[in-house]
């Protein structure tokens, strides 16, 4: 049975269409639509829930230790209210998942995980912990709540005064509305925001007071649907599409999070398999259809992957996709063909990202 997040009562009273994801009830649209909400979201702002997501915390004096064992990235060097983005691999390679990481203190780290991937990933964390360290997952206990797009400044704002200046830091124990909330720049969206994370019990009066400082700013609320379209148009990866069990951190083309220099699990199977065999490259649709994810790729005729992600950009005005083909079989500018239900689609590979806040 699919469980419901502190905000279930207010989607519905607000219309969303409801459907299971990862676990959960969850809106994928509200009755103005998907692309009203991503239009939204890039010149106005949009609301998310993302209480879906899981959270878990390394407390105490080796909680460093094994968050450098477990994860790609280093976090040997850095600040207490900064964020890193990290994979965390498989022995061989392969990537159990990626995840956000927040330093909350010297000996405490706090870990925002994919929603589908939460109960994989803790038994991971736990069956690989080691020394001096308190494991604790408290996905159940946080909601989470993304205010996205231009207009998130001004919002965020009229509420409080505490608010991180730089992308990638949060600030603890804000007041927000006179709810204690843990306020970071973070997003998933391509747009400069906000990812507010409050008990669950606090979730629905957040929600209330951020429509209610929203609606002279063009403040929506946004579903799923509106979530994937607008982290492809900004080529962000996800987990199960542009990287899983399969493939490595370094095919999908996650270089800047994996450091070779350090130890970490799977970083021998990373440096065995030497040069990646494949590469994660971006395409613009230019015949007529959509491209999705799982379908072959063709360069002059031969098969050099598939796809792992595309839809229509509403923002772009036009069908993009992201694929996994071998490495250095096309260049920028190259044509492709993209097989959609037995019918040949012209392609052209283009730069990564489609979409990049100015």
């Amino acid at each position: 049975m699919e469980l419901k997040t502190p905000l279930y009562d207010c989607h519905v009273a607000l219309g969303g269409k409801i459907v299971p994801f990862a676990g959960y009830l969850l809106p994928v649209q509200y009755p103005a639509g998907v692309i009203a909400e991503h239009m939204a979201v890039r010149t106005k702002c949009g609301l998310f829930d993302v209480s879906h997501m899981g959270e878990v915390i390394y407390e105490g004096p080796d909680a460093l230790a094994n968050i450098n064992k477990i994860l790609t990235n280093d976090y040997t060097k850095m600040d207490i209210g900064r964020v890193r983005y990290s994979l965390m691999c498989y022995d061989d390679g392969g990537v159990v998942d990626d995840l956000l990481v927040y330093k909350m203190g010297e000996e405490k780290y706090l870990i925002v995980v994919n929603a589908a991937n939460r109960h994989k990933d803790v038994e991971w964390m736990k069956k690989h912990l080691f020394g001096e360290v308190r494991f604790s997952d408290i996905s159940d206990q946080i909601a989470q709540i993304a205010l996205q797009g231009p207009a998130a400044d001004a919002i965020i704002a009229k509420l409080t005064a505490d608010i991180p200046q730089k992308y990638y830091s949060f600030i603890d124990k804000v007041q927000i509305g006179g709810i204690e909330s843990l306020l970071s720049q973070t997003g998933y969206t391509g747009e400069r925001g906000y990812e507010i994370y409050v008990a669950a019990a606090d979730a629905p009066a957040m929600w209330q007071q951020l429509l209610d400082a929203g609606a002279d700013e063009g403040l929506v609320p946004c579903g799923l649907g509106a979530r994937d379209t607008l982290r492809l148009e900004a080529s962000m990866p996800l987990y199960g599409h542009e990287m899983d069990e399969t493939i490595s951190p370094l095919e999908a083309g996650l270089n800047f999070a994996v450091k070779l220099d350090k130890n970490f699990i799977g970083r021998e199977a990373l440096l065995a398999a030497g040069d990646p065999q494949r590469q994660r490259i971006g395409l613009k649709v230019l015949g007529r259809g959509i491209v999705r994810e799982h379908q072959d790729v063709y360069a002059q005729g031969r098969l050099i992957g598939h796809s792992t992600s595309g839809t229509h950009c509403p923002y772009l005005g036009g069908a993009y996709a992201m694929a996994l083909v071998e490495s250095q079989s096309v260049q920028l500018g190259d044509k492709v063909e993209v097989d959609v239900r037995g019918r040949r689609i012209e392609a052209e590979v283009v730069p990564l990202p489609f979409y990049k806040r100015v």
